[in-house]
């Protein structure tokens, strides 16, 4: 009986366990199927219309004074008076004193020009009087060719000559007097003041350096592709005159933005053989307001200015943001049945956040300024104008789950 159970025993654990492992596989759950879903992509979109753009060229540059000179001394002597206006920022006004020197030496020497023109003068009448005298002795005694000497003319173009010489050297004297009293050629501001009272100071020394205030100036480096669409004086025709592009300025100066007018008068000689710009020089007429009793905001010599030149009016152009343009030149336009259609352009110009591009586009066209990442022409899009892009518009697909 034991063998029996031994043998009896496993056959049926082996019976049990084939009927548990079918009664497992009938009754196992179904898997259910899940649709492959393929979202369609969202896109903004914008209406383009034609219009002109005014094109504005950025550069930046100091303000530099147009006219700087250096002031010296003609002549040498003790400082005796100075102006209130010669002082480090001093503003004065053409033809203004600024110095005095001690004249005392100057005025001596002007008294004794005189006394040598005077002389002169006396002693050229005295030799016309002997040569008169002495031609009509001749005529009246003396027989042939009378000599020169004879006639006195050496004499009387000696005390001529004396009497010029005389003459300069007190016209000499009235400049170096003249001389003592040393003012500003133009109206202007003192950059940097040298001297001060009771300094004596020598020919040829330096007194201030002082520079105009009428008109300022500013060098704007510009790249030489922009000359395209700017007209620039180049070249020295009277022609050139007429091309003057307008030029604003802005700077933040008192804690305020601010701008000034100016125009483009000329263009150096040289490109910059480091950067290969093209330099521009733009004028500013009055700088520091002085013209309307100082109400406008001064434009400081030295001042760092943004500029904004004047370029060319592109005439039947869409203006649309950077984000529409793909692969260089196409932008993706959406039609009536909310399908993707690649437009090849024509790029005008690029600036930092639009594009200006001519281009021949549908009727209505609606431009996508979404950026997308797989694109087919022809594919479907959902639009949203006013709506931000979704993260739904990457196409993705679902996977299959089977539950547990």
């Amino acid at each position: 009986m034991n063998t029996a159970l031994k043998i009896v025993l496993p056959v049926a654990v082996i019976g049990l366990g084939a009927v548990g492992a079918k009664t497992l596989v009938d009754n196992r759950p179904v898997p259910v199927s899940v649709e492959r879903v393929i979202p369609v992509p969202r896109v903004r979109t914008m209406l383009p219309e034609l219009t002109d753009y005014q094109v504005h060229v950025p550069s930046q540059g100091s303000v530099v004074p147009r006219l700087e000179s250096e002031l010296v001394c003609e002549v040498s002597g003790r400082v005796t008076a100075v102006s209130p206006s010669l002082r480090n920022g001093g503003f004065f006004q053409a033809g203004e004193e600024l110095l005095r020197l001690d004249p005392t030496d100057y005025e001596l020497a002007l008294t004794l020009a005189e006394l040598e023109v005077a002389r002169a003068s006396r002693l050229l009448q005295e030799e016309q009087a002997d040569a008169s005298v002495a031609k009509r002795e001749w005529e009246s005694l003396g027989k042939g060719e009378a000599s020169a000497l004879t006639l006195r003319i050496p004499q009387l173009a000696e005390a001529q000559a004396n009497l010029k010489a005389a003459q300069a050297n007190l016209k000499k004297a009235k400049r170096d007097l003249e001389r003592t009293r040393i003012s500003a050629p133009f109206e202007g501001r003192v950059r940097r003041k040298a001297v001060g009272l009771g300094q004596f100071v020598s020919k040829g020394m330096s007194i201030a350096t002082i520079y105009g205030t009428q008109v300022a100036e500013v060098r704007l480096p510009l790249q030489d592709k922009e000359l395209a669409v700017l007209s620039l004086p180049l070249g020295s025709s009277s022609e050139d005159q007429l091309q003057r592009p307008s030029v604003v300025l802005s700077a933040l100066f008192a804690g305020a933005q601010h701008e000034w007018q100016a125009t483009v008068v000329r263009t150096e000689g040289e490109i910059d053989p480091t950067s290969r710009m093209v330099m521009a020089v733009a004028e500013i007429q009055d700088p520091y307001g002085q013209a309307g009793g100082g109400a406008q905001v001064p434009l400081a010599i030295g001042m760092f200015v943004n500029a904004k030149v004047r370029g060319v009016l592109l005439k039947d152009v869409y203006v649309l943001p950077r984000t529409a343009l793909r692969d260089g030149n196409q932008v993706y336009v959406v039609d009536d049945q909310n399908r993707l259609q690649f437009i090849d352009t024509q790029v005008v110009r690029s600036e930092a956040d639009s594009i200006v591009l001519r281009a021949q586009l549908p009727p209505n066209a609606r431009v996508v300024i979404t950026p997308l990442e797989i694109v087919t022409e022809g594919m479907r899009v959902a639009d949203h104008l006013q709506d931000p892009p979704s993260d739904s518009a990457a196409t993705s697909e679902a996977q299959e789950e089977t539950p547990r």
